[in-house]
């Protein structure tokens, strides 16, 4: 099993694996086993200089260092808790994104800070042209769901308005092979994000913007039972979805 927990520091510090390899003095491939091998430890005095790089315990990457015993699969399901959506830095938005390379899965009402903070629009090009695949889902801004969550986050209107603005940004790319967008009308209790086996599940509360409700980070494993439970409230929204047509269609 991989060290989500060395993966999940990382992201929260910012760094990269050649970042991290770097500032450590070691060859990217040892620190890429650090990783994909869960009980791969660097020598102590490495382990020291990694722990204070990542500002964690050694015991928070390697839990065995304590005497602890290893986390069954479904507890490591759960990569990391951010305090809100706001609290995930653009390096971390960034590493996630860029190295999808199977399939992106999107539940949203606007979710337009992807396309004007992570270029997501050139980014889907690229990918797509790769055979990645893609599946977004944005509010029907006509919807009641919609209208109510605008009043309910003292936003009435603006949050039409940046659905339409995401449509807008959404039809240069709806056309691209692997490419599927649609429209809802549910009442959305979460966003979801989907990177290949990672998944960002951002909650709703009432009268708070999206932004500063809790995200879960989650990756997929054997036997996990949040991935699913999530996902399969993607696939419903999903299959009772509207297709969407270009301008051209």
């Amino acid at each position: 099993m991989a060290n989500d927990r060395l993966r999940t520091a990382m992201l929260a510090a910012g760094l990269t694996v050649d970042s991290l390899a770097a500032a450590l003095h070691r060859d990217r491939k040892t620190v890429e086993r650090w990783i994909s091998q869960e009980h791969r430890q660097p020598h102590r005095e490495t382990r020291v200089a990694l722990a204070s790089l990542l500002k964690v315990r050694e015991v928070d990457l390697w839990p065995e260092l304590g005497g602890l015993p290893r986390p069954a699969a479904v507890e490591s399901e759960l990569v990391h808790l951010y305090p809100s959506r706001s609290a995930i830095t653009g390096a971390n938005w960034s590493e996630l994104l860029t190295r999808v390379s199977d399939s992106m899965d999107v539940l949203v009402f606007s979710g337009a800070f992807l396309v004007e903070q992570y270029d997501l629009i050139p980014l889907i090009r690229e990918k797509a042209a790769n055979g990645v695949t893609f599946r977004i889902l944005v509010g029907d801004e006509s919807s009641d769901a919609v209208k109510r969550r605008a009043i309910d986050e003292g936003t009435p209107g603006g949050l039409e308005g940046r659905i339409q603005l995401m449509r807008r940004y959404l039809s240069d790319v709806v056309d691209l092979d692997g490419v599927e967008v649609r429209t809802h009308s549910t009442v959305l209790y979460n966003s979801i994000y989907r990177f290949d086996d990672d998944l960002l599940v951002n909650g709703h509360a009432h009268g708070a913007l999206a932004g500063q409700s809790p995200v879960l980070h989650l990756h997929k494993v054997p036997n996990g039972q949040m991935w699913g439970h999530y996902m399969k409230s993607f696939e419903l929204t999903w299959k009772n979805a509207n297709p969407e047509i270009s301008q051209e269609g």
